[in-house]
C-alpha cells in the first residue's frame, strides 16, 4: 500500500515537471525556419496559378455569353446589333433591330465582367467571326502577350 502512495507521488512530481517545461528558443527557431522553406517553396506556385485561372474563368464567362447570344439569334433571327449591346441579353433592346420573340426572363441574369473587372467587349459584326465577344486580358488594353493577351470567343 505504502508503494503506491510513493508511486502516485512521483508520478505527481514527473507531471508537475513535465508540464511547467516549455519550448526552447531553438525548438521555436528550427519550426519557424522549417515554415518559412515550406512557405518559400508553396508560394509560388499557387501565385501562378491565380493567372491562369483568371484566364480560364474569362473563357468560361465568354463561353456563357456565346450560348446566350446563340439563343437569342435562335429566338429573333439575328444578333444583338454592337449598339445595342450585351445589354440585350438581360433587358430588351428598345433601339435598333426588333427583338419581338426576346424571352421574357432574358438570356442572362446579368453581364458579367471579366475577372480584372474590365467589361467584356462585344462586337457585331465581329472581325473574327459573326460576333466576336472578348476581353482585353489583365491590362485592359488591346493586345499584349501571356496574362495581358486578349481572350476572345474566337479562342473557344
Amino acid at each position: 500500500m505504502q508503494n503506491s502512495v510513493y508511486s502516485l507521488q512521483g508520478a505527481q512530481k514527473f507531471a508537475s515537471k513535465s508540464i511547467a517545461r516549455g519550448f526552447t528558443l531553438i525548438e521555436i527557431m528550427v519550426v519557424i525556419a522549417i515554415l518559412g522553406i515550406m512557405a518559400a517553396v508553396v508560394v509560388p506556385k499557387l501565385v501562378g496559378h491565380t493567372d491562369t485561372a483568371k484566364v480560364a474563368a474569362a473563357k468560361q464567362d465568354i463561353a456563357n455569353i456565346k450560348q446566350a447570344l446563340i439563343l437569342y439569334k435562335l429566338d429573333n433571327q439575328r444578333y444583338p446589333t454592337t449598339e445595342q449591346g450585351l445589354q440585350s441579353l438581360v433587358v430588351k433592346p428598345t433601339t435598333g433591330p426588333a427583338a419581338n420573340s426576346w424571352k421574357s426572363d432574358g438570356y442572362l441574369e446579368k453581364i458579367p465582367k471579366d475577372p480584372w473587372g474590365n467589361p467584356y467587349q462585344y462586337l457585331c459584326p465581329g472581325i473574327k467571326g459573326e460576333f466576336d465577344v472578348f476581353s482585353f486580358g489583365a491590362d485592359g488594353q488591346p493586345g499584349g502577350e501571356g496574362i495581358n493577351a486578349d481572350i476572345g470567343s474566337w479562342d473557344l
